[in-house]
């Protein structure tokens, strides 16, 4: 018996590929849900998907943005770590968290030293990709002076709309997960000319596909 995965999404255009491979049947026991854009949309979908039904692996699918221009764009990586970043106050010419805030523990679970971390390694090997720190966002980071406090404060590669909602709700509800992400653009680049949707998408369904075969 084949294991039961769901496949999270914020758009349908970023897992269409794969939306057509499970029309064709060569897909078996495997969900999808299209969660919406931002945190909010995301936790809400997610979490009564999981309260319906019991799954043996969360994975988590989109492009995001990238902190480090020696990424290639169109690289796929397995975000390994994930915050909200801008939940958080600029104090002092510096970020503080609500964990430097002291507002909330920092090892407070699901928080360990302030991060949402994917403790399962053997899923994470699985995917064959590049683990990295990766940070979520309400509002996409175009201000040259927020780049640098996030940068200072986490050192991510990935910023997402989603990723740390994945993470949170998976967590408190003790379910496997993995969140793999695309890079289509560089942060702060809003010349969408630049960017590379189209081998971004197909880069990530090859590997989406790949993963779910692996486990």
């Amino acid at each position: 018996m084949g294991k039961n995965i769901l496949v999270v999404a914020a758009t349908a255009k970023e897992i269409n590929p794969f939306i057509e491979l499970t029309r064709t049947g060569d897909i078996n026991n495997t969900d999808i849900l299209i969660s919406g854009i931002g945190l909010t949309a995301s936790t809400y979908h997610l979490a009564k998907q999981l309260a319906l039904k019991k799954y043996d692996l969360v994975i988590q699918a989109g492009v995001a943005g990238c902190f480090d221009l020696r990424i290639p764009l169109g690289t796929v990586v397995a975000v390994k770590q994930d915050a909200i970043a801008d939940q958080s106050v600029v104090e002092l010419a510096r970020l503080k968290t609500l964990f430097d805030l002291n507002l909330v523990p920092q090892d407070q679970y699901p928080y360990k030293k302030g991060w949402l971390i994917n403790t399962n390694k053997e899923v994470l090997k699985k995917t064959r990709l590049k683990t990295v720190k990766g940070i979520s966002v309400n509002q996409i980071s175009t201000s040259k002076q927020m780049i640098e406090f996030y940068r200072e404060a986490f050192d991510p590669v990935t910023e997402s709309m989603e990723g740390a909602a994945l993470h949170y709700v998976c967590l408190l509800e003790n379910t496997p997960f993995v969140q793999i992400r695309s890079i289509s653009n560089y942060i702060g680049e809003r010349n969408k000319k630049k960017w590379d949707m189209m081998d971004s998408i197909a880069n990530l369904n090859d590997t989406l596909i790949k993963t779910i075969n692996n486990y």
